[in-house]
């Protein structure tokens, strides 16, 4: 039986954001990712270690409703943000060859969300921490009211949502050459990929490091274009964007491509392809760009965001979880201890250790310890003493 948290609260210390204006003082880089594995989740959900639910990047037509087939919509609800999936694969790797020390495990979503924060005014963000054998283990926290709010959307919410994932429709094919086939749909133009089922997912893990921080993330990849190598060098992340008429439209997507570029960068995306709409839905044109250009394209605008300063505050922000929650450690804190990291936006992070209730609620009734499912507890605590070293992983870091 895992130990007993602390029955107390601890006040929370509080990590300031750099300025928006600074700049950064060190160089961190982010060593270009590895791809470990893959897996893909059926449209009924099932996880699977096949690529069975790749899909393939293939030019969508233009003018077209952004809003077709959404009555047909299998929408998967949204849920806690478990690791359960990315350990599963996390897992098959390890026993297929040893990791060594691994620093951090996470979502791509969670590892975007730390970098770009300084600069996300709607940023606010909740983060459950564990550390277990000298891996620190981020999952984003949700409440039940909060998981309320996300799954009951206005219809112009859900629609506006829907854009990009008809988009995706248009774009991608299970084969490399869209193959003409009857409509599933009467009325369903001839270039439509299928009906949205989020349900379906195709999934990359990959390994890198932040600085000196060994990471191993995971993440959802739209599609490839023409072949795929296993590796990330052929991905595509697909976007839609409302068109920019206006300097009001082009902050608001200097915006966006911050959270475009970091989600591409974190997995190695080499490529994002935004789909310019209407307000009512038409798709009007489409645009690639690089990933490795991206912050080009705001640098010296006013209000631009700085990879470098976001990249230095995700390390800096990881080492300070990493100090505090060794001292608490050594401390005495039992291994099974869960702490809290709340974001606020234009502010600081919040830093805490969670009392019993705050666990509690982390578990959810579910059969876990902290946060991570109880197999993986026990195959984690079983092994991580006998851990060895990793040597090489010598690839060379992104250029930004």
């Amino acid at each position: 039986m895992a130990n007993e948290q602390a029955t107390q609260a601890v006040d929370p210390i509080i990590y300031l954001y750099p300025q928006r204006t600074d700049k950064a003082k060190k160089q961190v880089p982010y060593q270009k990712p590895f791809q470990l594995i893959s897996f893909s989740y059926s449209s009924t959900h099932e996880f699977e270690f096949s690529d069975s639910s790749l899909r393939y990047y293939v030019d969508p037509p233009l003018n077209v409703r952004l809003d077709h087939g959404f009555m047909r919509w299998i929408r998967r609800p949204e849920e806690r943000g478990r690791l359960d999936s990315l350990l599963k694969a996390y897992s098959r790797v390890n026993k297929e060859y040893s990791m060594g020390e691994v620093g951090v495990v996470s979502w791509r979503g969670v590892m975007t969300k730390i970098l770009s924060a300084i600069y996300d005014d709607g940023g606010a963000m909740e983060l459950n921490i564990m550390s277990v054998g000298g891996t620190l283990y981020l999952e984003e926290h949700r409440t039940e009211e909060q998981l309320r709010n996300m799954n009951d959307l206005t219809r112009r919410q859900a629609t506006f949502m829907y854009y990009g994932y008809a988009f995706e429709s248009y774009c991608t094919s299970d084969t490399p050459m869209r193959v003409a086939k009857p409509p599933a749909h009467l009325g369903d133009p001839p270039e439509w990929g299928g009906d949205v089922n989020t349900n379906v997912q195709w999934c990359s893990v990959v390994k890198s490091r932040l600085g000196d921080i060994r990471v191993v993330i995971g993440g959802e990849v739209d599609c490839v274009r023409e072949t795929y190598t296993r590796q990330p060098d052929t991905y595509v992340e697909l976007k839609t964007s409302q068109e920019v008429l206006s300097a009001q439209d082009a902050d608001r997507f200097q915006r966006k491509l911050l959270k475009f570029y970091f989600q591409s960068y974190l997995l190695g995306v080499p490529e994002v392809i935004v789909g310019f709409r209407s307000p009512k839905g038409i798709l009007l044109k489409t645009q690639s760009y690089q990933t490795a250009h991206i912050p080009r394209l705001v640098r010296g605008r006013r209000d631009a965001w700085d990879p470098l300063l976001c990249l230095e505050w995700g390390y800096d922000i990881l080492s300070f979880f990493k100090e505090r929650i060794m001292a608490d450690i050594n401390d005495g804190a039992p291994p099974d201890t869960v702490w809290r990291a709340r974001f606020v936006p234009s502010h600081a992070v919040l830093f805490q250790k969670l009392d019993r209730a705050g666990v509690d609620e982390v578990v959810a009734g579910e059969d876990r310890i902290g946060f991570l499912p109880r197999w993986y507890w026990q195959e984690v605590m079983g092994v991580h003493e006998g851990r060895g070293k990793d040597k090489g992983d010598t690839k060379a870091g992104w250029r930004i």
